[in-house]
């Protein structure tokens, strides 16, 4: 997800001499991943969970997705991050849906720092489902631009949170194959991107000024939201689809709760918050803002 996400085309199908998802337990993992993840699995994706979750009962070493089950009743927390990454697909890329950059380098960001440069305020945006790092170190590229343009020297800072680890582990490293940059300008290649040479050639570094810019944290959408300050965007993109109707009006409550006056929520390009929100006005495609209490 810029999204973590269940994606059919992605997930391998289960080979045959494996164990076999009974009915009982798949109804229990329905069950476990809409509470715990909100995502509701349909019984079409069957054969796409048991095939990814096999991968995980060989890492267990066990031997019947029961014992797994059991192993969710006894410790959900102590294997949440494993079970997400194992049934989710991390579909991401640098300026994926560019339109919404553009407004924030174009519109957004000169009239944010000009304020917060008076007002000597910090600015905080949020991306929430950072997968492996792309988005969130998009959005340090275009800031960073921004302040110098702007001469603005402001407490700037994106939040990148997710709810995989392999993903955040991902990000962490901040490591990416030449071919993941297809989204960069050559410009923006040259100066935020270190080239790796040795056993790292055909690999990029993100520059360590974006590494400045971005702090990364695990975090489930569902639980409870650590953070104390209220943030002037939200990137929620390609996350909320995977959601039932009630997971997604609670999660937009929440994120109005977290956004200054007039904040903006960046959503995905299949996603809508028609009839699940009276907090936001559509602004611009998949752009909302916070309305004015």
């Amino acid at each position: 997800m810029s999204a973590t996400a269940i994606n059919d085309a992605n997930m391998a199908v289960a080979g045959t001499g494996g164990p076999v998802l009974g009915d009982a337990d798949f109804r229990f993992l329905r069950e476990f991943v809409l509470e715990h993840c909100g995502i509701a699995l349909s019984d079409q994706k069957r054969q796409l969970v048991q095939g990814r979750l096999l991968r995980r009962l060989r890492a267990l070493g066990m031997k019947e997705f029961g014992s797994y089950c059991e192993l969710l009743r006894r410790d959900p927390q102590g294997e949440m991050g494993d079970l997400a990454s194992a049934i989710s697909t991390n579909v991401t890329s640098f300026f994926r849906e560019s339109h919404h950059y553009d407004l924030l380098e174009q519109m957004l960001l000169p009239q944010w720092l000009n304020q917060k440069r008076r007002q000597s305020d910090r600015l905080r945006i949020w991306s929430a489902g950072c997968s492996t790092g792309e988005e969130p170190y998009a959005l340090a590229m275009v800031l960073a631009e921004a302040m110098e343009r702007h001469g603005a020297d402001v407490d700037a800072k994106i939040l990148a949170t997710d709810l995989s680890p392999q993903a955040l582990a991902g990000a962490r490293e901040g490591v990416y194959s030449i071919d993941k940059l297809s989204g960069v300008s050559p410009e923006r290649r040259k100066r935020w991107f270190l080239r790796g040479e040795g056993s790292y050639d055909g690999l990029a570094c993100v520059h360590p000024r974006l590494r400045e810019l971005v702090a990364i944290q695990p975090l489930n959408l569902l639980h409870e939201w650590p953070m104390q300050g209220v943030f002037d965007a939200i990137f929620c993109r390609n996350v909320v689809i995977y959601f039932d109707k009630p997971t997604k009006e609670r999660l937009f409550r929440r994120y109005a709760g977290k956004l200054v006056p007039e904040g903006y929520l960046f959503l995905g390009h299949s996603e809508s918050m028609h009839g699940l929100s009276d907090d936001f006005d559509l602004v611009g495609r998949t752009v909302y803002r916070k309305r004015p209490v």
